[in-house]
């Protein structure tokens, strides 16, 4: 056989399951917690990020994960899908009684949860998004734009970004721009995927400075978007330039970024997709990412946070111009016309709007931001913070001059945190990712912050080790 994966994994989408401190970590966990994590082991297939696992949970409440042997976990990572919180009471209730009433339905048949939800997502969606369709996840949901973005235009070629993540199937890996779901037993990919250096001012891909981690326009001419309009002339056929409004890692785009590639679209015929499956639906501290930029795309992807943090649920949004495909297969999901699933996302929405958790997520986004500011005045290891909403990310460094990543401090930060209670994921190798729940409160942010204060303080007093222990 051959062997595959000699070299260490590639760090982006999140921290690594099997470096020295992941394991050091496992030993001490309570024996039965252990125990859990070794059998889940021996059963599954391992794979990079998410096996071996780093617990075993009994419980999650709110702001809260708890283990097997009780230990508490304040969750400000939650995968992106805990925007209300763990085990929200009013979602529960509905999915119980939904599924007293009518728990399956076929896809040939429709259901009221499900127009429900059809209606509510056209009704609060920006501009002029009223169509919808389904799918049991993000990954599936990318793949139905992919599909809808070919049968509008003729053409089949895309523009994305390096680093990006936009799902695991072969074509939602395909637009994506991470290797570890590209390389490797991943094999051929779809062709005509191009992939561009993304936004991200603070390490600009193009080499120009931004020393604070704003963008120098007059200097850079936001050659990141122009970029994307020197491949659509190259290539002449592009169906859709499909990108995260905001990268969840965080990076945010620079001023005029998506107005600048909306027009290079338009001039071209291309289809703009927003992929908002880990930042939309309130993240932000707005309901839609692309409302801060007063934008809306032809397309829009929901899905993560969409089923409440119980069940996986996805949703693609459009116009009714683009129902072309009445004779083919778009989606055609067992589960597309589920009502527990659509239940689930109707009560999630809801929930959202009625509890005011938008303007919270803006309001303590903002105040976790300054905090953060503070906390990067104390520690030399923090070469920048950034964030928008409660998507926020705190970048390491060994040095703010040079900006070499502290990958192996981020490391260091991590499980410290998580010794002390809290949880989160790096991003990048050396950024710290906090997307804490829309719920969250100040109090909250500041006994988190606390606890990374103090693993700062505590790695800033070791001697650095070079390279990544992973």
């Amino acid at each position: 056989m051959t062997s595959i994966g000699r070299a260490p994994a590639p760090l982006v989408e999140g921290d690594s399951n099997r470096s020295p401190r992941r394991e050091a970590f496992t030993q001490r966990l309570a024996p039965t917690v252990r125990a859990l994590v070794e059998a889940d082991a021996r059963h599954f297939l391992h794979q990079a990020l998410s096996s071996p696992c780093l617990s075993a949970l009994q419980r999650a409440d709110g702001l809260w994960l708890e283990d097997l042997a009780g230990r508490r976990y304040m969750d400000f990572h939650g995968n992106g899908v805990h925007h209300l919180g763990h085990g929200h009471p009013r979602l529960i209730a509905a999915l119980k009684a939904q599924l007293d009433e009518l728990p399956f339905a076929p896809r040939r048949f429709t259901n009221r949860p499900t127009v429900a939800l059809a209606r509510k997502l056209a009704e609060i969606a920006p501009g002029n998004l009223d169509r919808v369709l389904l799918a049991p996840g993000g990954s599936e949901a990318i793949e139905m734009a992919l599909k809808l973005a070919r049968a509008v235009t003729g053409r089949h070629k895309t523009i994305s970004f390096w680093d990006s993540f936009h799902g695991a199937g072969f074509g939602a890996a395909s637009v994506g721009g991470e290797a570890l779901f590209r390389s490797g037993p991943a094999g051929p990919l779809l062709a005509g995927t191009e992939h561009v250096a993304p936004f991200a001012c603070y390490r600009c891909p193009y080499g120009y400075p931004a020393p604070d981690g704003r963008p120098q326009l007059e200097l850079c001419g936001m050659r990141c978007a122009s970029f994307i309009r020197y491949v659509l002339d190259k290539e002449q056929d592009v169906a859709a330039v499909i990108a995260e409004p905001v990268r969840a890692v965080p990076y945010l785009p620079p001023p005029g970024f998506w107005t600048e590639v909306r027009q290079a679209c338009d001039d071209y015929g291309a289809l703009l997709i927003f992929d908002e499956i880990p930042s939309g639906l309130g993240k932000t501290g707005r309901m839609f990412v692309c409302e801060h930029f007063d934008m809306v795309p032809d397309i829009l992807v929901l899905g993560k946070a969409l089923g409440g943090g119980v069940l996986p649920v996805a949703a693609l949004l459009t116009r009714s111009g683009f129902d072309v495909l009445g004779e083919h297969a778009l989606g055609h999901y067992t589960h597309e016309k589920n009502p527990v699933l659509a239940r689930a996302a109707l009560t999630t929405l809801e929930i959202i709007e009625d509890e005011g958790l938008v303007e919270n997520a803006a309001r303590v986004g903002a105040y976790a931001l300054a905090r953060l500011r503070e906390l990067q005045g104390r520690h030399p290891l923090i070469g920048d913070v950034r964030g928008l909403g409660l998507l926020l990310g705190i970048e390491l460094v060994r040095d703010r001059t040079t900006k070499e990543p502290a990958t192996d401090e981020a490391d260091a930060v991590l499980y410290r945190c998580l010794e002390r209670g809290l949880s989160f994921k790096t991003t990048l190798g050396n950024v710290l990712a906090l997307t804490p729940p829309l719920i969250t409160r100040e109090a909250d942010i500041d006994r988190a912050l606390a606890i990374i204060d103090t693993a700062l303080f505590e790695t800033e007093a070791e001697p650095a080790r070079p390279g990544f222990s992973g």
